[in-house]
């Protein structure tokens, strides 16, 4: 991954095991009161598409503070890296918290960040990082590519200064209740980033029916539609490179989050469910199956981690390595979400059942970024095959 620290959203604090052991229990005890199953099928099944509960989400920012977590101390942040964000995301992925939180905290805020427009970064990320702004990223449109080269959205110079969009975004996460979105359109110097706040003129926001319903997807359409340069003309294509590795590696972790749940549950439920006498998970077909769960689940979780500490070490192949991640999480995290629903028998095939919950959000987190084939190129991509 290529920029400075202060550009690319490197930044220079770490926790030590125990404050990371600290921060995992605060999470999970904070979710586990506000993330239950009950709480997360309300949102995911809510027609109006809010995708989240906001008083959870402002009690998130004030009282742990995790919005500004990976937010650089200058912008009113902590200053901490993917290390920690791996933590927080990997408890959020085991309770399928219904929220914002990778849309705004990581594809947006790093956009800002990898733009290194300081000025767009003192503007919006203290209040990305104190929960007041929404933020999300705009780029795949109705092919679905995130990649910013592929973009048909055009910019145009505006008479009175500034910029106008046109065009429609497909497959941006939480764009309903977003405040600001960050968009990717082309210019004469190629593909640009703009900032385009709610209630601009020609901005309409339609939602989008979608597999997941704890992760709500919208299409936007802007007809000349008031915008701000969000860093340099024609920049855009590096920074969202840049931008969607993050990205997949933030989803890596909720994806190593919520298969470790699905394995700790089918391992339960192996042990108390009796048949002919004996408890399923003394039968070796049973057996074989938690087996490959949990090694799937290692994996994933060593492969996510090593990113983790890549990118906050900069390494020379972080971004390999955080794609890599994302394609190990995810083929594990649908793997292992099919086959709780198989252990669980004939209750596991039940929509009552909280296995489908995390089967949908497998499936979903697989395809956000263009599905597993365009992940496999970026990685190729990345390795400079």
């Amino acid at each position: 991954m290529t920029g400075d620290a202060a550009s690319d959203g490197v930044n220079t604090n770490s926790a030590g095991a125990e404050e990371l052991a600290d921060l995992r229990a605060t999470v999970r005890d904070f979710l586990t009161e506000h993330s239950g199953e009950e709480a997360v099928r309300k949102i995911a099944e809510d027609p109006d598409r809010l995708g989240h509960d906001p008083q959870v989400w402002s009690e998130m920012a004030e009282q742990l503070g995790l919005m500004q977590l990976a937010i650089p101390e200058r912008f009113g942040g902590d200053g901490f890296g993917f290390p920690e964000l791996r933590v927080v995301l990997e408890e959020m992925g085991a309770a399928l918290l219904c929220s914002p939180f990778v849309p705004s905290v990581v594809f947006a805020a790093q956009s800002l960040l990898a733009s290194g427009d300081e000025p767009a970064c003192a503007r919006y990320l203290p209040s990305i990082g104190a929960g007041t702004t929404i933020a999300t990223l705009a780029v795949a449109e109705a092919a679905g590519s995130w990649d910013a080269d592929t973009c048909e959205t055009a910019a145009v110079p505006a008479d009175a200064g500034g910029w106008l969009l046109t065009g429609t975004k497909s497959f941006v996460p939480h764009a309903g209740t977003a405040d600001l979105l960050l968009v990717s359109a082309r210019t004469p110097q190629g593909p640009s980033l703009f900032a385009v706040e709610r209630g601009a003129t020609g901005l309409a926001v339609r939602a989008l029916d979608t597999l997941d319903g704890t992760r709500p997807l919208g299409e936007v359409v802007l007809v000349d539609t008031p915008a701000v340069l969000v860093g340099a003309a024609g920049e855009a294509s590096s920074v969202l490179r840049h931008v969607v590795d993050l990205g997949g590696l933030a989803l890596a972790a909720e994806q190593v989050g919520g298969l470790r749940r699905c394995l700790e549950m089918s391992v339960a439920y192996a042990k108390e469910r009796v048949q002919f006498g004996r408890p399923i998970g003394s039968f070796q077909a049973i057996k074989h199956k938690l087996a490959d769960m949990l090694m799937r689940a290692e994996l994933a979780d060593a492969a996510t981690e090593a990113a983790c500490t890549a990118v906050a070490e900069r390494q020379r192949d972080a971004s390999a390595m955080a794609v890599a991640a994302y394609i190990t999480a995810s083929e594990a995290f649908e793997h292992v979400a099919a086959e709780t629903i198989q252990v669980h028998g004939g209750i596991g095939f039940t929509w009552e059942h909280p296995a489908h919950l995390y089967f949908r959000r497998a499936r979903a987190a697989q395809n956000l970024l263009g599905g597993p084939t365009a992940a496999h190129h970026r990685l190729l991509d990345r390795m400079g095959v």
